[in-house]
C-alpha cells in the first residue's frame, strides 16, 4: 500500500453529495430525506441480494411483498410456499433461514425487528454483514457494511496488494475508517452504489467520479486491477440424470428434496445421483423410458449436465402429482430447465 492516504473526511463529504443527488431508485429503500425503509424491506432485500443482482431480485421482493407485506405475514407461510417463491434465487438454505428468522422476530420479538446490530445478529439466519446492513439502513445505527461493492472501493481507494480473500480483513478494516454516527445508513448506501454504478468491476467510470482525486488506484493508472484476485481453481463438473414421469391426466412426479444438502427442501424432479464420473442412474420405476437430451446448469462450486429420460406410468403415492405448468413454476431453475427439456406436451403425441 501506498505511503500515502486518502483524505478519510473528504471523501465522506463528497461521497454523501453525491449519493444525495445520484442514489439510485430501488424498491426497497427510501428515497434520501425521507424517513427510514421498514425494516423487514431492507432484510428481505439484503438477503435477496447476496447471491443475485438488482435486476433479477426486484420481481422477486415485489412478489414476496405483496404476498407477505409484513414479516409476521412471512413467518406465517407453509414452509412449501415459501421454498415454491424462492425458486430461481439460488442457495434454498437461504429459503430455509429466512423463515426462520421471519418466525423468530414475529414470536420473539412481537413482529417487530430489533434495532441494534448485535441483537440482529442473534437471530436465525443473520449474519454479520445483514445485521449491519438493515442496523445501518434501517434504524440509521453507526454500522460497517461490507459487501463486494464496498470491498472493491476500499481495494482501488487505498491500492491494496493483497488479492482477496486474503486482503477481506483489511477491506474491512479500511472501511471502517469511514463509519461515524452522522448519516450512517445513507453512507452505506452511498458506498454501495459507488461500488454498483461508478466503480464497477471492468471498465470503472473514473472520469464521473467524485472521489477519484482521492483513489491511489487510479494514480497507480491501472485502478481496474484491483482488487486482487486469487487464481480460482477449476470448478468440478458433475453428472447426473432427472426422470420426468408423466401420468394419464398429463401431471408431472415431483418430490421433497432432503433437507439436508443441494436444494434441500424444495421441491425437485426424481433424479439418480449427482457424480464427478459416469453416475448411477438406476430409474425410479420401471418404464418404457426415453431419452429428451441433456441440460447444464451451473451451481456456485460445479458445473452440472442432468440428462433428460420420460416415461408415462401410472400415477402412485410415492410422488406428488402436479399439472406441467404448475411444477415449472415451482421447480428450482435445474429441474424447470429438465421439464422444458422433455418438451412434455408433444412427448407422447
Amino acid at each position: 500500500m501506498p505511503d500515502v492516504s486518502p483524505d478519510i473526511d473528504l471523501i465522506r463529504s463528497r461521497l454523501l453529495a453525491w449519493y444525495d443527488a445520484h442514489a439510485r431508485s430501488l424498491p426497497w429503500r427510501a428515497a434520501v430525506g425521507a424517513p427510514r425503509t421498514e425494516p423487514y424491506r431492507v432484510w428481505l432485500s439484503e438477503v435477496m441480494l447476496q447471491q443475485t443482482t438488482v435486476p433479477h431480485a426486484t420481481p422477486y421482493f415485489h412478489a414476496f411483498t405483496t404476498r407477505w407485506p409484513t414479516v409476521s405475514d412471512l413467518a406465517a407461510a407453509e414452509d412449501a410456499e415459501v421454498m415454491g417463491a424462492w425458486a430461481g434465487l439460488g442457495y434454498y438454505a437461504r429459503a430455509r433461514n429466512l423463515l426462520a428468522c421471519a418466525r423468530a422476530v414475529a414470536g420473539e420479538h412481537g413482529g417487530v425487528f430489533p434495532d441494534t446490530e448485535a441483537a440482529l445478529l442473534a437471530l436465525p439466519g443473520v449474519g454479520a454483514y445483514t445485521a449491519a446492513a438493515v442496523a445501518s439502513i434501517a434504524f440509521d445505527r453507526a454500522a460497517n457494511v461490507v459487501d463486494g461493492n464496498v470491498e472493491r472501493v476500499m481495494a482501488r481507494l487505498f491500492a491494496v496488494e493483497t488479492p482477496v480473500p486474503a486482503a477481506r480483513p483489511e477491506l474491512k478494516r479500511l472501511a471502517s475508517l469511514f463509519v461515524t454516527d452522522e448519516r450512517p445508513g445513507d453512507w452505506a448506501q452511498a458506498l454501495m452504489d459507488l461500488g454498483a454504478t461508478v466503480c464497477r468491476p471492468k471498465s470503472p467510470s473514473c472520469g464521473t467520479c467524485s472521489v477519484a482525486s482521492e483513489c491511489l488506484g487510479l494514480a497507480t493508472g491501472d485502478p481496474a486491477r484491483f482488487p486482487m484476485k486469487t487464481k480460482k481453481a477449476d470448478r468440478p463438473h458433475r453428472r447426473g440424470a432427472a426422470y420426468v414421469l408423466i401420468d394419464d391426466q398429463g401431471r408431472v412426479a415431483v418430490e421433497t428434496r432432503p433437507e439436508k444438502g443441494l436444494l434441500g427442501g424444495m421441491l425437485g424432479l426424481p433424479t439418480s445421483d449427482w457424480a464427478t464420473g459416469e453416475p448411477i442412474a438406476a430409474a425410479p420405476v420401471e418404464a418404457d423410458w426415453r431419452e429428451a437430451g441433456a441440460v447444464e446448469h451451473v451451481f456456485t462450486h460445479f458445473s452440472l449436465t442432468l440428462t433428460v429420460m420420460t416415461a408415462r406410468v401410472d400415477a402412485d403415492g410415492d410422488y406428488r402429482w402436479m399439472p406441467i405448468e404448475a411444477a415449472r413454476a415451482a421447480l428450482p431453475t435445474v429441474f424447470a430447465k429438465a421439464l422444458d427439456r422433455a418438451s412434455v406436451p408433444d412427448l407422447f403425441g
